[in-house]
């Protein structure tokens, strides 16, 4: 189980194409019609890795990790569930994954035919969904210096996107408010969550209290740093295109003497 985490927490991003799941189901591309929609950037993950995974070269590799088919069918199970508690934006998924933690979480005693392996498996299900998820932005947990350097690399990955005309909106137009709603309503719950859990033990303060700086550094420097990432681009990539809505309209000469 502990490995499944570690190897989930590896391939979780594996072939990622630079663009949101909601990018790939509107583009109707070949991925988004093989998972029917649905985390179509996660399962492809699993996949591509699995198939890696398979390869008769790792032969050794997964006798030691899986003695029998139904430990790596097992194994295949946990990579698979881990996989997708990082795909944050399906609804349906964030609502179950949301009734799981109260259940197992809110101190309200649980059901009495409910055995204590049963009750168990849901917090141990629940905790590794929530430290994948936290795999997934750990960035954002760590020294300033390393939230910054990750956060300017999603930046300048979905600037591209918007460049290549597959986003709607220019990041510069969002990101400062954007990355403050994040902190507020994912990072900072998150971190209170695995807090509460104790699964990282005392180190669980030490991610909550760096998600709590970096806020509030973000607060205060986050629009210098967007402005500083801007250039940082424009010098790389060039100066960003005049939108067709916003070109300047050019006047008809006067045939007036």
């Amino acid at each position: 189980t502990q490995f499944a985490c570690v190897f989930s927490a590896l391939i979780h991003d594996v072939d990622h194409t630079g663009v949101p799941n909601t990018t790939l189901v509107q583009e109707n591309c070949h991925l988004a019609q093989v998972y029917k929609g649905r985390s179509v950037a996660e399962q492809n993950s699993v996949d591509v890795a699995w198939e890696l995974f398979m390869d008769e070269s790792f032969v050794d590799l997964r006798s030691v990790i899986c003695a029998t088919n139904e430990e790596l069918l097992r194994f295949r199970e946990l990579v698979v569930n881990s996989v997708m508690a990082t795909d944050i934006m399906d609804k349906e998924l964030k609502a179950l994954r949301n009734a799981r933690w109260e259940k197992a979480f809110s101190g309200v005693e649980s059901a009495i035919d409910e055995s204590p392996s049963l009750l168990l498996n849901r917090k141990a299900t629940i905790v590794i969904e929530h430290l994948l998820q936290a795999s997934d932005v750990a960035h954002t947990m760590q020294h300033w210096h390393v939230y910054r350097a990750w956060n300017e690399r999603l930046f300048r990955e979905m600037t591209v996107a918007y460049r290549e005309g597959r986003a709607e909106k220019d990041p510069v137009e969002f990101w400062y408010q954007g990355e403050m709603g994040f902190f507020d309503f994912y990072i900072i719950p998150l971190a209170e969550k695995l807090k509460d859990c104790g699964v990282f033990g005392v180190s669980s303060d030490e991610y909550l209290n760096y998600a709590e700086m970096n806020r509030r550094e973000w607060e205060a420097k986050g629009r210098e740093v967007v402005e500083s990432m801007v250039q940082k681009l424009e010098q790389e990539l060039g100066p960003a295109a005049v939108p067709p809505q916003q070109a300047p309209v050019m006047e008809e000469p006067s045939n007036s003497t």
